[in-house]
């Protein structure tokens, strides 16, 4: 799949050149603004999406609620992770070019690429956490299923993809989050909950009310305190 037909009749190449040539038509900086946003700025803000969501899935009033809830999003970049390695045969097997090395008149705004094509990583990426997001979070999960669309814009508008790399990079994050979110939440949620109920580690899981470890785990009277004896909230 190394070549594609270059007169334009193929419709991922027309929709390649519908959508890169508002580059050519775009201001220097806006352009430039683009490549940087699609290139590195749209995972970053991914990133702190999910960390953003993270800290307030710690709130959550009781512990099984909160370590289920931070299992989720703990899942989102695992899940990113997994489909990018999973991307890797496929990349290796489909061997497609870069668009921008078999069609001429392209405005390529990113440099340096020399693996293949499809399917995109960024694509892939953007929408794995996207999807981890939603089914932590709904509306974290719009917003970030929102950025990764435009991410995928953003790397047909760079001349870096052809559209079919990046609804295939977001085929592929959906399924990896979804068809292993089952047996992720299984394995997840237990270490969530352990980490939970540490003294040190356990705010990384639960932000509980001052109240609530009083109620959880109360404390021994001083009359009933033997040595052997230890607060399960510290």
């Amino acid at each position: 799949m190394a070549g594609l037909d270059t007169t334009g009749s193929n419709p991922d190449v027309s929709l390649l050149y519908d959508i890169n040539g508002l580059a050519e038509d775009s201001p220097d900086w806006l352009a430039k603004s683009v490549a940087f946003v699609g290139e590195y700025g749209l995972l970053l803000a991914l990133v702190l999406l999910v960390v953003w969501c993270w800290w307030g899935q710690r709130k959550r009033g009781a512990l099984d609620e909160a370590a289920s809830s931070v299992a989720a999003v703990v899942w989102a970049p695992l899940a990113a992770g997994i489909a990018v390695l999973v991307n890797v045969p496929i990349r290796g097997f489909v061997e497609r070019r870069h668009p921008f090395k078999d069609h001429d008149g392209l405005e390529l705004l990113a440099h340096g690429k020399t693996d293949f094509s499809f399917v995109s990583d960024h694509a892939t990426l953007a929408m794995a956490l996207g999807v981890g997001l939603f089914v932590a979070n709904r509306k974290f999960g719009l917003v970030g299923i929102a950025l990764a669309l435009l991410e995928g814009f953003c790397r047909v508008f760079m001349g870096v993809h052809y559209p079919t790399d990046v609804v295939g990079g977001f085929a592929l994050g959906t399924a990896v989050v979804l068809l292993l979110s089952p047996l992720a939440m299984a394995l997840l949620t237990p270490v969530a909950k352990a980490v939970g109920r540490t003294g040190r580690g356990g705010w990384l899981v639960w932000a509980k009310p001052r109240g609530e470890a009083v109620a959880e785990f109360p404390q021994p009277s001083a009359s009933a305190s033997g040595p052997d004896e230890r607060d399960l909230a510290a």
